[in-house]
């Protein structure tokens, strides 16, 4: 039997593994997309994807979190297990659908979505497929393998397909095609994975898939607000400014959440065992490790800024680099922020200090960002300043909370 020492290495390492994955396989369709369409096609591809971000937080709706959190505590009962997968899977259709009114609904609203219909409900139901990718469940039972393998296998297929197939700005809409294949790949792998662990999956009633939406909105308030720190600001982006605009900015978010996404498996590693043990020695632990190797890492990115643009867009984005050298402090704060959130104040059960933290800081982000757009004072480089400020604010609350609730860790 696997210790819990060995079995968080595990899991963070198969995390690790499966963020890095997340990491490498856009980085490396990212050259290749932003040579052969032209920078007002990339932006619509960036536009179109970021709305989506927002729609997919829907379906989530923070079920990787409650859900996930709910099938650790009962990790050994298999049918209760099947019951909380089946009624979150109700639950999630439910919102699928809801999401698909509000693509239509959004496509009348604003232009970029209006102009390229297609594209964006293409790009929808790659969203509403990943409804069944059940990640909550092998996160819940700590087999977060499963998981990475079948990214890595499916991903691997739509990048090369993406190589052999898209050539230029005619084939925009084989871009969302390509990724409802490899989803479907991977819905398939999901299912042979739940045969082979012989879980039965079933599902109380229509009431208890509302309860678990109920139960969950707090973690859904926490994602969608997080979503909007890079999101909200790129669909402003598009509607005071330029699809060139958008695709400087959007290349500049990419690489910011890029990395950012990398603190993901380290969070996600900690958050079961910090559900048991509330061991706030693991915490202090993390940051005396990761925060001088990202310090360094945010000076490396200061002076590298204008080559890494150059590898990965090509000249033309050479000119957004004071753009991503201004928003490297966001490195820095959101690693403290992440640490400080889920993984140490969701373990205490301050699930609310989570949410209000992350509210907060996003209003106070739009709030900043239609001041200037109502004072004329809406580039680039102002809203990369405003973005700083707000993963500040951010991690400031959020370390507030924890040192309130300091007391109600095992080793405070």
């Amino acid at each position: 039997m696997k210790t819990p020492a060995k079995r968080l290495a595990i899991n963070t390492a198969m995390l690790s593994i499966f963020h890095i994955a997340k990491i490498i396989f856009p980085f490396i369709t990212l050259p290749y997309l932003t040579r052969v369409l032209s920078t007002d096609t990339y932006g619509v591809v960036t536009y179109v994807k970021t709305v989506m971000a927002y729609l997919q937080v829907l379906v989530d709706f923070g079920f990787v979190l409650s859900a996930t959190k709910d099938i650790v505590k009962i990790r050994h009962d298999h049918s209760r297990i099947g019951l909380i997968v089946g009624d979150t899977l109700i639950a999630r259709v439910i919102l699928g659908f809801i999401g698909l009114f509000a693509t239509i609904l959004l496509a009348f609203i604003l232009p970029i979505l209006r102009q390229n219909f297609l594209f964006t409900v293409l790009s929808y139901l790659v969203v509403f497929a990943s409804i069944f990718l059940l990640d909550f469940l092998f996160r819940g039972i700590e087999r977060m393998h499963i998981i990475t393998i079948r990214f890595i296998i499916t991903k691997t297929l739509s990048t090369i397909l993406t190589f052999l197939l898209i050539k230029n700005d005619s084939d925009l809409l084989l871009i969302p095609i390509l990724d409802l294949i490899s989803t479907f790949i991977a819905i398939l792998w999901v299912l042979h994975e739940v045969k082979k662990m012989q879980l039965r999956i079933s599902y109380s009633n229509l009431k208890n898939a509302f309860k678990s939406i109920k139960t969950s909105f707090v973690y859904f308030l926490s994602d969608v607000a997080s979503t909007s720190f890079n999101a909200f600001s790129t669909i402003i982006v598009g509607l005071f400014l330029t699809t060139t605009d958008v695709a400087y900015w959007g290349i500049c978010m990419q690489i910011i959440g890029t990395i950012q996404a990398c603190y993901s498996p380290l969070s996600g590693g900690i958050y079961p065992e910090m559900i048991r043990t509330r061991s706030l020695k693991l915490i202090h632990q993390i940051l005396k490790i990761f925060l001088p190797l990202i310090t360094l890492g945010c000076i490396l990115f200061v002076l590298c800024a204008k080559f890494g643009l150059f590898l990965l867009g090509g000249g033309h984005y050479v000119a957004a680099a004071p753009i991503l050298q201004i928003l490297t402090p966001c490195l820095f704060f959101s690693f403290l922020a992440i640490i400080y959130g889920w993984p140490t104040l969701g373990a205490i059960d301050q699930n609310r200090a989570v949410t209000i933290s992350t509210v907060t800081s996003v209003i106070i982000n739009i709030a900043l960002l239609l001041l200037l757009a109502l004072t004329d004072h809406f580039t680039l480089i102002n809203i990369a300043i405003i973005r700083v400020l707000s993963e500040i604010i951010l991690f400031g609350l959020r370390f507030a909370a924890y040192f309130r609730h300091k007391q109600l860790f095992s080793n405070s």
